[in-house]
């Protein structure tokens, strides 16, 4: 573990190293994340070969939070007390139930299918943002992000006429933690923004981690049949992967976006996630038409939309 924290704590300089000579940092982070989150839900259907969505949802929390908590501890000690509710708050909308909720919806529906679903994401952090947290939002980003709802509208329809026997009943899950994940993104904006972001993925963890463990040992994961499954083992190292890259790398960065941007310019990175999860869907054999191409290009004109900065006035 500790190797292996040394090993992402490498990553994490050589990345800022090389972002601080980019003009376009957040443009950086942002495609960045796309990739990795991208990625994610093909990893998620395949460990779902060799694991219940109970059991991926608490093995993915568990070895994250270690990961973190093994070369993120020091920083808990920085965080103000006055933050602690607001950590404990995000790492249960942000981390710890839509880990289940995204494992039990793809067990009913492609994981590229998934990805779509989960662009609902910025639209929900225009809304809550103005609603709930006061946070205020141009007209070009709510041009931008109507623009990409068209577009993820387009995939979901032409999605379901190519899949007709999904239960998109399940897609209820993705939609709920959609929610959560736009009032995450608010509340680290507005309450949490002077945190270091490896301070607040650990701190996320250092609440979450022993709720998943105990949803772990009641998961039937240590029963003979369990242990005894031959695609056991491939579906643990997809839930490494996933744990690892998908989760705790892909929370410091989306942390750091989320505090050196704005809260839609971060949350877009669920617009472009949908791209790299349909290449990876037609690699596995899921369907993907021409049309759902051109709604991912569409897609990509709504983030350009949503934060092309404003003409100044001469």
């Amino acid at each position: 573990m500790t190797f292996l924290a040394k090993q992402l704590t490498n990553f994490m300089t050589q990345l800022q190293r090389f972002c601080t000579k980019t003009p376009n940092l957040k443009w950086i982070y942002l495609i960045i994340l796309s990739i990795i989150w991208g990625s994610s839900f093909i990893l998620i259907k395949k460990s779902l070969l060799g694991l219940t969505a109970y059991q991926l949802g608490a093995l993915r929390t568990i070895i994250t939070g270690l990961l973190l908590l093994a070369f993120g501890f020091n920083t808990l000690k920085t965080i103000p007390k006055s933050k602690w509710k607001w950590l404990l708050i995000s790492g249960l909308l942000g981390s710890f139930i839509p880990a289940f909720f995204f494992a039990i919806a793809e067990t009913e529906i492609d994981s590229a299918v998934v990805s779509i679903l989960n662009s609902l994401v910025p639209l929900n952090t225009i809304l809550l943002g103005f609603a709930v947290f006061r946070i205020t939002s141009t007209k070009r980003q709510v041009f931008g992000v109507i623009i990409g709802f068209i577009g993820t509208a387009i995939l979901i329809l032409k999605g379901s006429e190519l899949n007709p026997n999904q239960n998109y009943l399940y897609a209820g899950f993705v939609i709920a933690s959609t929610v959560m994940y736009a009032a995450n993104v608010n509340i680290i904006k507005r309450y949490l923004q002077d945190v270091k972001p490896l301070a607040i993925a650990a701190g996320n963890y250092a609440f979450i981690v022993i709720p998943a463990l105990i949803v772990l040992l009641f998961s039937d994961f240590f029963t003979a049949e369990t242990l005894s499954n031959p695609k056991l083992l491939d579906a643990l190292v997809y839930v490494a992967i996933l744990s690892v890259f998908g989760t705790a790398l892909a929370k410091i960065l989306y942390f750091k976006l989320v505090q050196m941007s704005t809260p839609v310019f971060a949350s877009s990175v669920t617009y472009i996630m949908p791209i790299v999860a349909l290449i990876w869907g037609v690699l596995d054999g899921e369907n993907l038409s021409y049309i759902q191409g051109l709604a991912s290009i569409l897609i990509l004109i709504g983030v350009y939309l949503s934060h092309k900065p404003q003409s100044k006035p001469k």
